[in-house]
């Protein structure tokens, strides 16, 4: 019997590419991590700092730099590629399309060469719109591309209720949807602590009926910017978000995660990357589940896809 290698590429070895490599090694989420990046020393030392490190890590990992004819047997590639927001200049993710764009045109075009058929998990920003450029410019099926998007964002929804409500963030579901950025709403009508809805909660217990909810949605989305600003760069949250989504997709595990993916009539959207829950397996994206919203969140939601369709459209004219 052959035992499979997991091999995975992770295009970008910056902050988030690296802390990515990491966090995949630590887990034992794949046999062999290679990073590509333009500077090809900094993609040596990446690959080199983390191999000294899997020595004292469980598993055994082979962690490696090398250029795309060596990425062609990968399992997964990761996209990680791109400027940060430049925070003194008051800029946001979609700030920085135009840029990213530019360093997508050559990531496609050397992807299409390598004719890969594998999974493609973007990270880069603004996540959702680059995602659906992407699939876009590689023609790739749409169930095998897709970006962590609002993963992270949910988890930080999660750990600023856990915080007001004072239970432990495990023990509390609750989704951001539609963009990773300025646009993205909170699915509080679908939002629950083990179990019963969290609107109920707040309506029968007079412990939470202080609760502001519109203030952590926008700790939430602030989140990201709270890190951003304090250290230059966001690396850990992220870096785990990725493993849980390799993980899901590895190990076949039907988990439902918030991702973005590519919408062919959920929620009422069409042609449109957006971060709904979606089932992940070995083939990729392998259903949208549709939660129960409330009027006004419907067209919060549509509203997020909107925008984002629009600055589609823009990178595609870039």
């Amino acid at each position: 019997m052959k035992l499979q290698s997991r091999k995975i590429v992770i295009i970008g070895a910056g902050h988030v590419g690296s802390h990515a490599g990491y966090a995949l090694a630590a887990q034992g989420l794949a046999e062999h991590i290679m990073f590509i990046d333009l500077d090809a020393a900094k993609a040596r030392a990446q690959a080199m700092d983390i191999s000294d490190a899997s020595l004292y890590l469980p598993h055994s990992v082979k962690v490696s730099a090398g250029d795309y004819s060596q990425a062609g047997d990968a399992d997964l590639i990761i996209v990680s590629a791109g400027p940060l927001p430049d925070r003194s200049k008051g800029q946001n993710r979609m700030d920085t399309l135009g840029q990213t764009v530019a360093v997508m045109k050559d990531v496609i075009a050397k992807l299409k060469e390598l004719k890969f058929d594998g999974i493609i998990l973007n990270i880069s920003n603004p996540a959702d719109v680059i995602t659906h450029y992407l699939q876009k410019g590689l023609n790739h099926p749409p169930r095998k591309i897709l970006s962590t998007s609002t993963t992270l964002d949910s988890a930080r929804l999660r750990r600023a209720l856990s915080e007001a409500m004072g239970i432990d963030r495990k023990s509390i579901l609750a989704h951001v949807l539609g963009e990773h950025g300025e646009s993205q709403m909170v699915a509080w009508s679908a939002a629950s602590v083990a179990g019963k809805p969290l609107r109920q909660l707040i309506a029968e217990n007079p412990l939470y009926g202080g609760l502001d909810l519109e203030a952590i949605a926008k700790e939430a989305r602030g989140g990201g910017w709270t890190v951003l600003e304090g250290k230059g760069s966001t690396e850990f949250g992220i870096a785990s978000s990725i493993a849980e989504v390799v993980r899901a997709l590895f190990g076949d595990e039907k988990r439902i995660l918030p991702v973005s993916v590519l919408l062919d009539g959920e929620y009422g959207q069409k042609d449109v990357y957006a971060s709904v829950p979606a089932v992940l397996g070995n083939n990729g994206v392998e259903m949208v589940l549709e939660l129960s919203l409330s009027e006004e969140e419907r067209k919060a939601f549509a509203a997020s896809c909107a925008s984002m369709r629009g600055n589609l459209q823009y990178a595609l004219g870039l």
